[in-house]
């Protein structure tokens, strides 16, 4: 056993005679550790709530127009024969191909201003059916009893307007610009439940939702809709309706009237980014392993140094090469295993502190491809420890045994 190992046991008394030193050294390891423990872990989180926000809307199809916008909604310039959205012509093969094994949600959507309470904001505005609404949006009933079965005159808003506003049922809103002097005045018949991430484009945790002929008279575009949404009833069929749409609407493949994506294009675009984040934030939180391996070499120089007379006891009796070898690589061994300890406990801590802070959950911090960097973490630290000691405990070995005496 280790323990039982006299080069072990004379390794650990000389961290123990230079413990201030041991651990000063140390402290680059353990900077290094909570570096790439908590980055990894925070990137890891990150892909795990996006994946679970996108996943409530996995069985969703996003059909988009594929051609140039020449113009504002409802605008077609004479030079062009292109539609700046999807058309009613595309929205009925679109219906005939989905079937009963879906349903289909046509969607208008802009930017625009509005003002609520003399106080002016910009955000998403989309308008949507009010038959339509309740079949993929829900009502937070906290804010006073709404109804998705919006009118002409009325709308409905995210949570986050709702909590920046002080927004309830019934407060009044205009929309427009703010430069003009006649905006139209809206009543809120509900607030929106928060959304977050989502893969059917209609983010309304910062949006107004209105009714669609309100929407069409106020910025024309009618029967050209910016997106159309399939809820499908069976995610497992997406593919095979994906497929069909694409061949009954794109009929020119070299020019395609349509954009068909779906929650796992999405997600393989956002993991593949915050995969990429992740791995450049952790390769910066390992430049300070590469300095705290200077800082271990130097240790173990200055302990090869300090301790020429004892090599040279040890060798003089008879003592392997490989054993002197062996009782520095247990020293470095040591300090790279305080180093990655303290670190590792110092990860858990300041991890789910940033995670906290940083995604305002901690619902994944424990999950197994979370809480694995600290481990990955901790290993890789006490690693650069023993590549750091390679050398001095070479050095030490291949000393002659009559010059190290001599040392004073």
């Amino acid at each position: 056993m280790i323990k039982g190992d006299i080069f072990f046991n004379l390794a650990v008394r000389s961290v123990r005679l230079n413990f201030l030193r041991s651990m000063l050294a140390a402290i680059g390891i353990v900077i290094g550790v909570v570096a790439i423990s908590s980055m990894g872990m925070l990137g890891t989180n990150m892909q795990l709530e996006i994946k679970e926000q996108l996943s409530a809307t996995a069985n969703t199809i996003v059909i988009s127009s594929d051609t140039i916008r020449m113009g504002p909604p409802g605008f077609t310039p004479a030079s062009s024969s292109s539609s700046s959205g999807i058309t009613k012509t595309e929205l009925t093969k679109i219906t005939s191909v989905v079937g009963s094994n879906g349903t289909v949600i046509p969607i208008y959507s802009t930017n625009g201003e509005f003002t609520i309470n003399s106080v002016a904001g910009r955000g998403s505005i989309y308008g949507i059916d009010p038959g339509d609404i309740g079949k993929f949006l829900t009502l937070n009933q906290s804010y006073g009893n709404g109804t998705t079965e919006i009118g002409t005159g009325e709308v409905l808003v995210g949570s986050t307007l709702a909590e920046e506003f002080n927004l309830k049922v019934g407060t009044r809103i205009r929309i427009g610009s703010f430069s003009s002097s006649s905006r139209p005045e809206l009543r809120i018949a509900g607030v929106l439940e928060p959304r977050g991430t989502v893969a059917d484009g209609v983010s309304t945790d910062n949006a107004v939702v209105v009714n669609s002929n309100w929407y069409t008279n106020q910025y024309g575009g009618k029967n050209e809709w910016t997106q159309v949404n399939v809820i499908v009833k069976d995610v497992d069929n997406i593919s095979d309706i994906e497929s069909a749409i694409d061949t009954k609407v794109n009929t020119n493949a070299k020019i395609p009237s349509v954009r068909i994506t779906d929650a796992s294009s999405q997600l393989a675009t956002e993991t593949s980014t915050l995969s990429t984040v992740t791995t450049f934030i952790m390769a910066i939180g390992g430049i300070s392993l590469l300095v705290a391996a200077v800082s271990i070499f130097n240790v173990m120089m200055m302990s090869v140094s300090e301790r020429i007379q004892e090599i040279g006891i040890l060798l003089s009796i008879g003592t392997e090469k490989g054993e002197v070898r062996r009782m520095f690589m247990y020293e470095a061994f040591i300090l790279g295993l305080l180093g990655a300890g303290i670190g590792g406990a110092s990860s858990l801590v300041i991890g789910y502190s940033v995670v906290d802070a940083m995604i305002g959950t901690t619902a994944y911090f424990f999950q197994p491809a979370s809480i694995m960097y600290v481990p990955a973490a901790m290993v890789v630290g006490v690693v650069v420890c023993v590549i750091s000691g390679m050398y001095p405990a070479w050095r030490a070995s291949n000393m002659d045994p009559i010059d190290a005496l001599r040392s004073e």
